[in-house]
């Protein structure tokens, strides 16, 4: 199996490099289309901050590739949060693939921002989650979310619901860190390469 994970200088990389290592899986980094195209599946990491993150997608052209791939695709936390349609992070415009607008996180008393540590997941659907419950915890970090919708397949709450999951045909992604989760983080990315 062909894996390829976007190389388009976000963070976290080498983090899930070596959690698919783990499952006895190599992947390839890199910028190249053809390479993305031919990849059984794709993985979209991403920790930072949008603007830059699609300016970078922008200048290696990656912004009009990663939206053709019709192969399985799993971008991961600000990966995830790219695929949707605008970012109140410097009012940046994002891939547009899935019908969502990320917000920031409201700080109260009760709960600072960024988000940070284990969370458990609520309202499992789809394939990402099979052998996982609701008792299942995994790591956040950050100050973005995608609110609820159609798209979700799965929550979250700080305080109030987000999308911890979301899917549009191939194109899925969770805002938590796999690779930083755990059992049910491996689980979890164990089920992708399973698709």
């Amino acid at each position: 199996m062909q894996i390829a994970v976007v190389d388009y200088k976000g963070g976290n990389v080498q983090s899930v490099l070596f959690a698919l290592e783990r499952l006895g899986a190599s992947a390839t980094l890199t910028a190249d289309p053809e390479t993305l195209r031919k990849a059984d599946k794709v993985l979209f990491p991403g920790e930072g901050e949008a603007a830059s993150a699609m300016q970078s997608l922008r200048a290696s052209g990656l912004d009009r590739v990663l939206p053709t791939l019709t192969q399985p695709f799993l971008g991961i936390c600000l990966g995830m949060q790219l695929l949707g349609e605008h970012s109140e992070e410097n009012d940046t415009p994002l891939l547009g693939l899935l019908p969502f607008r990320v917000r920031r996180f409201v700080p109260d008393a009760a709960h600072k921002v960024p988000h940070m540590g284990w969370n458990n997941l609520q309202a499992l659907q789809g394939p990402l989650f099979a052998g996982l419950t609701e008792a299942d915890h995994v790591y956040f970090v950050h100050s973005y979310y995608a609110p609820v919708g159609a798209y979700t397949t799965a929550q979250a709450a700080h305080p109030a619901p987000f999308s911890a999951a979301v899917q549009h045909g191939n194109f899925h992604g969770v805002q938590f860190h796999t690779e930083k989760s755990g059992a049910a983080g491996t689980r979890i990315l164990a089920n992708f390469l399973n698709l």
